[in-house]
């Protein structure tokens, strides 16, 4: 515990203007399962979000989708 006291009075030295790389050092030592849980929140922060279209208007977007993918990644292309 003594470690981590040291370690958050030498951060009021740090710089204001140097945080925001010291906050990224700081993630970069975080275990991949926080960044995934991380991830996992920001994906699911998009839940819902078509919650107020209508059936038919989800199901029109759906089909347009599908469509778009089709046309764009489903190609032959010569190299």
């Amino acid at each position: 515990m003594s470690t981590l006291n040291a370690i958050l009075k030498e951060i009021k030295y740090v710089p204001a203007e140097r945080l925001e790389e010291l906050l990224h050092y700081v993630h970069s030592l975080t275990p991949e399962t926080k960044k995934a849980t991380d991830l996992i929140t920001k994906i699911m922060s998009y839940a819902g979000a078509f919650s107020d279209m209508s059936e038919t208007d989800y199901a029109d977007f759906l089909k347009y989708t599908r469509d778009s993918r089709s046309t764009l990644f489903d190609r032959k292309i010569e190299l």
